[in-house]
């Protein structure tokens, strides 16, 4: 039975094996599953989808050819896809960008996978890639190495976490214990997610705000219903501590209302949108009013409209260097 994944990992493998069996006709069946990394039945179950797959029209001509009932694999009529895919100077940048913010990760176990593939990388853009060398990506919080490898050690053997935890809004430092369910970067911090005792519920700890963390020898496997966060949303989950902060929208600009969870929105006559949003961390709508340019315009709180102009005019200096 083929193995279950999501249609985007799927078509991701079918893209690059029609290619690759078009060039190896005839390859037993045993020997390209094990070379693509998967089971034999998954290697049918993927020729019996490219089956019925072609190009518009649907006519026999259209469709590609699969044959691999004798146990060798054959793949006609897919000269469309059968060239090996090629990235775009944006894409290549973009790989490479990643793949250096990637290797700055403090602690990465794979840090020689990732500094051979950058190697690659960079070697097969050639100047096209020079771009690459003008972007930098940062997390804006700094978080020690060792309290990085403390949280994924916890979370590979389920450990619990004792941490002495800093809440901004109420200038105070907590004490939780916390079975640890995930690291993760988002938004240029650090987070760990993990069941939190004190909470009885799922919670995220920024990382620059731990205080100090303890491992405990305790088993820390979260509770049957613990479940990980929709992190493109856990983020912007209201609380009782949380900072307000209302911004005005352009016409072209409304969609934000719709993506982001706000707490009250009037529109003007004009079309202009007045949003309020209640936030724990008022950084991402920082970086959301950068995205949005001109469209919109932070309304209050007075220092979060300082600081968004600031960093406007601090990226225009960069461009004029």
């Amino acid at each position: 039975m083929a193995t279950h994944e999501s249609a985007t990992a799927r078509l991701g493998r079918l893209l690059t094996m029609v290619p690759w069996l078009v060039n190896r006709q005839g390859i037993d069946i045993a020997e390209a599953a094990q070379e693509l990394g998967v089971t034999t039945e998954q290697v049918e179950a993927d020729l019996a989808l490219l089956f019925v797959c072609g190009t518009p029209g649907h006519m026999p001509d259209d469709l590609i050819e699969a044959e691999w009932e004798q146990g060798r694999v054959f793949l006609r009529n897919a000269d469309t896809i059968a060239r090996p895919l090629r990235l775009g100077l944006d894409e290549a940048t973009a790989l490479i960008v990643g793949l250096r913010a990637l290797a700055a990760v403090p602690g990465l176990d794979e840090r020689d996978a990732v500094d051979r593939a950058l190697a690659k990388l960079v070697e097969a853009a050639g100047d096209s890639g020079a771009a690459s060398d003008r972007v930098r990506i940062a997390l804006e919080s700094e978080v020690p190495s060792d309290t990085l490898a403390t949280m994924r050690a916890a979370v590979a053997g389920h450990k619990r976490l004792h941490l002495r935890y800093v809440v901004p809004s109420r200038d105070e430092t907590t004490e939780r214990d916390v079975d640890p369910m995930r690291v993760v970067s988002l938004d240029g911090n650090w987070y760990l997610e993990g069941w939190c005792h004190r909470a009885t519920d799922v919670r995220l700890f920024r990382l620059d705000r731990v205080a100090s963390v303890e491992v405990l020898d305790v088993d820390g496997t979260p509770p049957t219903d613990a479940r990980p966060r929709d992190l493109g949303s856990a983020l912007f989950t209201p609380g009782p501590d949380d900072l307000t902060a209302v911004i005005e929208l352009r016409p072209d600009a409304g969609w934000v209302i719709d993506y982001y969870p706000v707490d009250t929105v009037e529109r003007g006559d004009d079309g202009t949108l007045r949003a309020s949003f209640r936030t724990a961390d008022l950084r991402w709508l920082r970086q959301l009013m950068w995205r949005l340019g001109d469209s919109a315009r932070v309304l209050e709180p007075t220092a979060l409209r300082a600081e968004v102009a600031e960093g406007a005019r601090a990226a225009l200096a960069a461009y004029d260097t």
